[in-house]
């Protein structure tokens, strides 16, 4: 009888916010390099169904950014492209709590848990140029048409792991690592080939041209080998993917502990 009126008590309303890093990884950073990581943070809200399982909704702002010059493969030093991009995002996911947690308890006040769900995000790759920060979308720079140009706004696979503590009845601390397998290869304006640099200036301008081709002569790098109309700049076959990690303080809104629970031993 006492562990039914617990997990009826555990149930409620929690919201809270976060701080942290982003990191990207996709074509200009397909070493897993972690050495540009960006600022993150965000809100979330939760509703404990039991002291299992809880049901997130999340609003997050993110950083991120790559550069071939950090690159030890020779053919992306070549390449010499890079990014960056602000990312709004919001997900919905399901969270598994894999020990029993119970706001206030003694003995059951942490747990390691577990989420997955999906997101919808905002994006927008730039890339310095003359002294200026230019969006790299409205250049069809791999060659799209006007009015083709990839969308601005995507979706993606939104999961992660992470570790809850209560400092308080009311107030947990949140260790938290989310990833976001992406629907879309273009976060940083790179997936395919070099489009034909005639055509594109006819298409755009020479901004777009000078932007869609920055490679530099490197020893072993043959110039057939990159720049040239139909040869690789990205790889289409792998989505790109971001991660976020961060801390935050999360406030619990539901009911006060019932007198059962503050009998026990």
């Amino acid at each position: 009888m006492g562990t039914i009126t617990l997990t009826h008590a555990q149930k409620g309303w929690e919201a809270g916010g976060w701080i942290g890093t982003s990191y990207y990884f996709g074509d200009l950073n397909t070493n897993y390099d972690l050495s540009m990581p960006g600022l993150a943070g965000g809100g979330l809200v939760r509703y404990n169904f039991n002291n299992r399982l809880c049901l997130k909704l999340s609003a997050n702002y993110g950083k991120i950014m790559a550069d071939d010059a950090n690159s030890s493969n020779p053919f992306e030093k070549a390449r010499n492209l890079s990014f960056e991009s602000t990312l709004i995002d919001g997900a919905v996911q399901l969270e598994f709590n894999f020990l029993p947690y119970i706001h206030g308890s003694k003995d059951e006040f942490f747990t390691p848990y577990v989420f997955a769900g999906f997101n919808v995000f905002h994006f927008n790759p730039k890339a310095s140029y003359q002294g200026e920060m230019v969006e790299l979308r409205p250049l069809g720079t791999e060659g799209q048409f006007k009015g083709e140009e990839y969308y601005s706004v995507s979706g993606g696979l939104a999961y992660g792991l992470g570790i809850k503590v209560d400092l308080s009845y009311e107030i947990s601390l949140n260790f938290e690592l989310s990833a976001r397998s992406l629907f879309t290869d273009y976060l940083d304006d790179v997936s395919t080939v070099y489009p034909d640099k005639k055509d594109l200036l006819k298409l755009r301008n020479q901004t777009a041209v000078d932007l869609s081709d920055r490679s530099i002569e490197l020893p072993g790098i043959e110039d057939s080998q990159i720049g040239q109309k139909g040869t690789q700049r990205g790889n289409s076959s792998n989505n790109d993917s971001f991660v976020m990690l961060g801390v935050g303080l999360v406030y619990y809104f539901g009911d006060i502990r019932c007198p059962e629970y503050g009998r026990r031993k």
